[in-house]
C-alpha cells in the first residue's frame, strides 16, 4: 500500500538533554488507521509536533506525500490536519466562524458548503451560531475535529481525541473516525484508552522513551502475542498435579481448589489446550464444576511489552 508518511531516523533532543524521540523509523500507509500507544512522556505528542511543524527535529527526515518536510513543508503541511490534545481554541468565537477561519489559515477560499458538510457530519450544524465556550466538553472536542477537517486534509492526527469525554460520546467519536476513514482520510491516533485502538486501528505502534518498541498489524500482534487464561474450579481440592496434567502450563491456586492454565498463542492454541486439558482431567478421574476462560486484550499485550522493556 502507498506510503503517505515516512519517518527516517527521527530524533529530538531538547536543550536540557531530554531525548524525546530516539531514532524513530515509521511508515504510514495511505487510508489506514494507525494507533500510536505509549505511556505519558513516551514521545507521542513530540512525534506529532515534529510532523505538523511545531517541533524542530534534531536529526532525521520526515517525508509526507513525497515531500521532504524540511525543504517543502508548506505543500505537505497543507494536507495534514491536527486535533490537539488540549482544547486550545478561541472560546468566544461562534462555531461556524471558528471553523471557517481554520480553512482560511491554509490559504483556501471560503466554502460555505464544505463547512456545512463538516459541521453536519459532526452533529454541530445546530450549534453553528453558538459560542464555543457554551458547548459541552464533547462538543468542544468535535469543534476541534471540525477545525482540523475544514481544509480537507488527507492525513489527520488525533492526539487523545476522546480524553475527558464520557463513554457514550467516545463511541460517537469512534463512528466519526470510521466515517472519516471511509472517505479516504488516513488517521494517526494516540490514546490512553487502548480499547479504542483495539476497536478501530488497522495497525498499532508502541512507543516508549522516544523509541518505537513494536509496529504490527493489530490482528497479527494479538495473534502472535496474545494468551489464553483459564481458571478451572475443581470439585475436590488437589494436593499435587498429576504428570498427565503437569505437561500443560498449569498451576494450582486457592489451596488446590482451582487449576489455572496460562498459555496458547492468541491464535486459538490456548482454547485447544484447555479442551484437551479438561479431557485429561476427566481421564484422571478429576471432576470440575466450572471453567472461566479469558483471551488477552490489546491492553494486556501493551502492558506486557512495556514491562519487558522496563525489565530489559
Amino acid at each position: 500500500m502507498e506510503p503517505i508518511l515516512e519517518l527516517d531516523g527521527l530524533s529530538k533532543v531538547y536543550s536540557g538533554g531530554l531525548k524525546a524521540l530516539d531514532d524513530v523509523n515509521l511508515t504510514i500507509r495511505k487510508g489506514e488507521i494507525f494507533a500510536l500507544l505509549g505511556p505519558n512522556g513516551a514521545g507521542k505528542t513530540t512525534l506529532i509536533g515534529a510532523v505538523c511543524g511545531m517541533v524542530t527535529p534534531t536529526s532525521g527526515t520526515i517525508r509526507a506525500f513525497g515531500h521532504d518536510m524540511a525543504k517543502d513543508w508548506r505543500k505537505a503541511r497543507a494536507r495534514i490536519g491536527l486535533v490537539p490534545q488540549e482544547l486550545s481554541t478561541d472560546m468566544f468565537e461562534p462555531v461556524m466562524r471558528a471553523v471557517s477561519y481554520s480553512r482560511g489559515l491554509f490559504g483556501l477560499a471560503p466554502d460555505k458548503d464544505r463547512i456545512e458538510e463538516v459541521l453536519r457530519s459532526l452533529s454541530l450544524w445546530d450549534k453553528r451560531d453558538e459560542r464555543i465556550m457554551a458547548l459541552s466538553g464533547g462538543m468542544k472536542r468535535r469543534v476541534l475535529i471540525a477545525k482540523a477537517l475544514a481544509h480537507e486534509p488527507d492525513l489527520l492526527f488525533l492526539d487523545e481525541p476522546t480524553a475527558g469525554v464520557d463513554v457514550e460520546l467516545r463511541k460517537g467519536m469512534w463512528r466519526i473516525i470510521d466515517e472519516m476513514r471511509s472517505r479516504g482520510v488516513t488517521i494517526i491516533l494516540t490514546t490512553h484508552y487502548i480499547e479504542e485502538a483495539e476497536e478501530m486501528a488497522d495497525r498499532v505502534g508502541i512507543i516508549r522513551g522516544g523509541k518505537i518498541v513494536m509496529v504490527d498489524e493489530k490482528d497479527a500482534m494479538m495473534a502472535r502475542l496474545g494468551r489464553t487464561e483459564a481458571h478451572i474450579a475443581l470439585a475436590a481440592p488437589l494436593s499435587q498435579i498429576p504428570p498427565s496434567i503437569a505437561r500443560y502450563p498449569v498451576e494450582l491456586e486457592q489451596n488446590g481448589s482451582s487449576l489455572c492454565y496460562r498459555g496458547g498463542d492468541g491464535a486459538g492454541k490456548g482454547k485447544q489446550d484447555v479442551a484437551a486439558l479438561t479431557k485429561a482431567l476427566l481421564a484422571e478421574g478429576i471432576d470440575y464444576t466450572g471453567i472461566d476462560i479469558r483471551e488477552s486484550s490489546l491492553e494486556d499485550i501493551f502492558v506486557s511489552l512495556l514491562g519487558e522493556e522496563e525489565a530489559g
